[in-house]
């Protein structure tokens, strides 16, 4: 992929909005951010990618024919129905205790978020 094709990265607003919105659902559902929070910081920009292009923080690890109708069916939203239902995210944004990835965060800075996501997008 060229550099000129790379996405660009989220808005301040919808990262922040994320970012907040994916610490609140963790201390609210008893889970706990990934061990290596470099994967929660390319989760939560996806997120917030998606928020700004689809108007919906449809899942960014999963493949979609057509973006748009997946966000407005809203089953792969954040937090997607597997989620809701049994706590299952195959994003590893939110974990159990009992996941041998689970961390012991529930937080993340925009400073720690930019400082992976920015090397991932110039890279």
């Amino acid at each position: 992929m060229s550099l000129s094709s790379q996405p660009q990265q989220a808005t301040e607003g919808s990262l922040e909005a994320m970012r907040k919105f994916s610490e609140k659902y963790a201390e609210n559902t008893g889970t706990y951010f990934c061990s290596d929070l470099s994967i929660t910081a390319v989760v939560i920009e996806g997120l917030a990618k998606h928020k700004d292009e689809l108007g919906a923080p449809l899942c960014p690890c999963r493949h979609y024919e057509d973006k748009e109708a997946e966000a407005k069916a809203a089953y792969w939203n954040c937090p997607c129905v597997p989620m809701r239902e049994r706590k299952e995210c195959h994003c590893m944004l939110f974990l159990t205790e009992d996941n041998p990835f689970v961390g012991t965060e529930r937080a993340i800075s925009i400073d720690q978020i930019r400082g992976t996501t920015d090397s991932v997008t110039t890279s």
